[in-house]
Formats: C-alpha cells, sequence, structure tokens
C-alpha cells in the first residue's frame, strides 16, 4: 500500500477502524455490549406513524441474550462474558441498541444509562436514536455523563433523500438529522451516523454524496450496511411482489469502496455490512460470514490500492 497521508488509516485495513480508534484512545482492547432497554419508536407508537421502517425487525440485528424482559445488568454480564472468553476484552461500551433509545423521561434515561455505567468494566455507553427524538433534557443528560465517562450518540440518517425517508416509513427529514447533528456537537461526545445503500430510486452515484455530506458535518464515526429484507418486515412483502431489487454483492462492495475512498480518515468505520440470522433472512443473501463482508471491502481497496479519504478533496 502507498503511504498513506492519514497516520489513521490502518495500513492493512485502508481504513480509520473502530476498533483501532478506540484502542488508540484507550490504550486497551474495548468491546461494545448489547442491551435492550425496552424502548419503542415514534414511528411505532403512533406518535409520528405505525408500523416502523419498512426494513426494521430489529431480531435481525440484535444478539439472542438481549430481550427487554431481562434486567439490563444481566444482558450486561452475559455479553461481558462472551467478549471476555472470545475476544480477551478488557473493558466495554454498553450500546442501548433497540429502537430509538431517547424516547422516554429523563429520568428514566438518567436510570437505564447509569445502571449500565455502574459496572466497574464498562467505560462508556453508546446510544443509539432518532434525530427527531433528541430532546434537550437528553443531550444535557448525556453531556453531563460525558464529563467522566465515554459517550457515543449514535443518529439514524439511513438516506439523505427525504423522498426516500418518506418512502421507507422513516417520519424524520434530512433537515432533521442536520439539525441533530449541530445540537450535538462540540459536547464532548462522539457522535456515529447510520447509513444505508440501496433503496429503490437511489442510485449509486446519489449515495455517494452522502459522503460528502458527512465529510461536512461533525461525525466522528459511521456505520454502513446494505437495505437487506428480513422476515416480519414490509420489505419482505415487497420483495416477494417484485417491488424491491437488492444489490448485488459486487454492486455494493463497489460502491462502499468508492464511498470510503471519499470519507475523511477523521471519521472512524463501525461498521460495513449489515447481517441477519438465516432463518430470518430473505434477500439479498450473499453466503458471505460477517468477517468475509469486512474483508471482501477491505481487499477491494487493496486491490485499487486506495484507502479511506484518497479521494476526498475531488469533486
Amino acid at each position: 500500500m502507498p503511504n498513506t497521508p492519514d497516520r489513521l488509516i490502518h495500513p492493512q485495513l485502508h481504513i480509520n477502524s473502530y476498533g483501532n480508534y478506540l484502542r488508540s484512545r484507550f490504550g486497551f482492547r474495548v468491546s461494545k455490549v448489547n442491551v435492550d432497554a425496552g424502548f419503542t419508536c415514534p414511528n411505532r407508537d403512533g406518535s409520528k406513524g405505525m408500523g416502523g421502517c419498512i426494513y426494521c425487525n430489529n431480531v435481525s440485528f440484535s444478539p439472542k441474550g438481549t430481550q427487554s424482559i431481562i434486567p439490563i445488568e444481566e444482558q450486561m454480564s452475559a455479553g461481558i462474558t462472551y467478549h471476555r472468553v472470545r475476544l480477551g476484552t478488557e473493558k466495554f461500551i454498553i450500546y442501548f441498541q433497540k429502537y430509538t433509545n431517547t424516547y422516554g423521561s429523563v429520568e428514566l434515561l438518567s436510570d437505564m444509562y447509569y445502571r449500565a455505567l455502574a459496572h466497574p468494566d464498562v467505560i462508556g455507553i453508546s446510544v443509539g436514536t432518532r434525530p427527531d427524538s433528541l430532546g434537550d433534557e437528553a443531550l444535557e443528560l448525556l453531556t453531563d455523563i460525558a464529563r467522566t465517562k465515554y459517550v457515543c450518540l449514535e443518529l439514524g440518517l439511513q438516506s439523505m433523500d427525504d423522498n426516500i425517508l418518506g418512502s421507507i416509513n422513516r417520519g424524520h427529514t434530512l433537515e432533521d438529522f442536520v439539525s441533530a447533528v449541530n445540537r450535538s456537537a462540540g459536547r464532548n461526545f462522539d457522535i456515529c451516523a447510520h447509513l444505508i445503500h440501496g433503496f429503490s430510486g437511489e442510485t449509486a452515484p446519489e449515495f455517494l454524496k452522502t459522503a460528502k455530506l458527512m465529510a461536512e458535518l461533525p461525525i466522528d464515526s459511521i456505520k454502513l450496511h446494505q437495505l437487506h429484507a428480513v422476515e416480519g418486515t414490509k420489505l419482505a412483502e415487497l420483495y416477494r411482489q417484485g417491488n424491491f431489487t437488492p444489490l448485488t454483492l459486487e454492486a455494493y462492495i463497489a460502491t462502499i469502496a468508492d464511498f470510503l475512498e471519499l470519507l475523511p480518515p477523521r471519521v472512524a468505520i463501525q461498521r460495513l455490512y449489515g447481517s441477519a440470522p438465516l432463518e430470518i433472512s430473505v434477500a439479498p443473501r450473499w453466503g458471505l460470514k460477517n468477517n468475509q463482508m469486512w474483508y471482501a471491502i477491505v481487499n477491494e481497496l487493496t486491490k485499487r490500492g486506495s484507502w479511506q479519504g484518497c479521494r476526498q478533496s475531488m469533486p
């Protein structure tokens, strides 16, 4: 690999990986442990809509041991034990993942967050939420926590096209996302953006414009994944009706590699793909394990002799 212009780029991975970022920041291995705190979403409970996003079935990306009926302390204990044995992890970030984890009273949020932080080996929290469900009280709570603990606020954008956001029953706009990011900036916590590639009506060049948006905003990390249909979703119905055509593996890899080349090295990469249990996966079914998906994209960058950010100044 040629000399890269930025020390943040891992020489073998060709990207600024989030795992490497955490190890550099803290000096030891850190793993994220998922928990389900029992929240819902405003586009599920009738506040903004019903049914949720057309692709959303949280079973598809949640470990089996994370269920809201199980106290978060028990969920944490199981996840921490798993990562200790599998990876030898020393410290942990508790990830409030399912649904909208700032969608509740500040008293409830405080109780959940501080219960997670009470574990002696937990160094911080990561909170997944929607940009239209981030009240001032929740922001102030996260700001207070970030004074002594690591905090990552994960905001779902998915697409910067408002027409697509409407068609997938997302319930918020690009303006909502930009506003939430700007309100969250400068508070001493990380901001992560979630993006999906493969929506009907969005071409690869249109998706690549999102890299420019990420570069313009104070985003610290991103999660990327392909649009995939799983059982129990409207998207699965659309696929079976012939109204959703999933991306090919080759098209996804090529576009994500293009995206990474346009993305500034300062933005850490938390995820490059999505996965679902085989028993509920509908389409696409690419037949690759998680590490194979990761390295399929890394290998594409290697083959090109390129890296994250190598084309960021290009129009």
